[in-house]
């Protein structure tokens, strides 16, 4: 099942099931690909506008941009439920020797760190969207300022949702260069990931 092919409310359905995929990261891609329309929506509604005309060129690039990311995050929800399952699938391996219960383990811990990497890339790159997202409210058309808003709001959801799945999943690796490179690398990101969300919102008077 893809679940990117699905309804809104056959997403939602499906989420809210005793099936434990999809479950917060593949809702944090959801919130990214939710950032990245918005962002594309207010982009297109400021082209061809005679009155912010100033700012046509760079909302062509922004909307391309942020259509594009649109399409990798709605991927990531997919890929998200994918590695879940993967790491279901290494436990339901034989381990009736040793040789079975080493390979096994490696499965498991292959199929973690799978898990790990596919939130880590959505929060990696969902923060990218606050520059975007900053573009569209401050020079964008300001009818539609408040779907900016929203945006940057979906992006600093997306970057915390994925990265909390990122560490639980850490707490079963065994690698701890692996370990502490993500962590690491998520640090920089959350440093100022609430700031620069609210920093936008303090653009948004209404």
């Amino acid at each position: 099942m893809e679940l990117r092919k699905l309804t809104v409310e056959g997403f939602i359905n499906e989420t809210a099931s005793s099936s434990p995929a999809p479950g917060g990261g593949s809702v944090a891609a959801l919130n990214a690909a939710s950032s990245a329309a918005l962002i594309a929506m207010v982009a297109d509604l400021t082209i061809g506008k005679e009155k912010y005309k100033a700012s046509e060129e760079e909302m062509k690039d922004i909307a391309a941009i942020a259509g594009a990311l649109k399409d990798q995050f709605l991927s990531l929800i997919d890929e998200d439920s994918n590695a879940f399952n993967k790491i279901m699938a290494a436990f339901k391996l034989p381990k009736d020797t040793d040789e079975a219960k080493k390979a096994r383990s490696a499965a498991i811990q292959e199929a973690t760190k799978g898990a790990a990497l596919v939130p880590f890339k959505v929060g990696e790159t969902a923060n990218t969207l606050f520059a975007l997202a900053e573009a569209v409210i401050l020079r964008g058309n300001p009818n539609a300022v408040t779907d900016g808003a929203v945006a940057a709001m979906n992006a600093r959801a997306a970057v915390r949702g994925a990265f909390l799945n990122v560490k639980i999943n850490l707490g079963s690796i065994k690698d701890q260069v692996f370990v502490d490179d993500l962590k690491a690398k998520m640090a920089v990101i959350e440093k100022d990931v609430d700031a620069r969300e609210q920093a936008l919102l303090n653009k948004v008077n209404l």
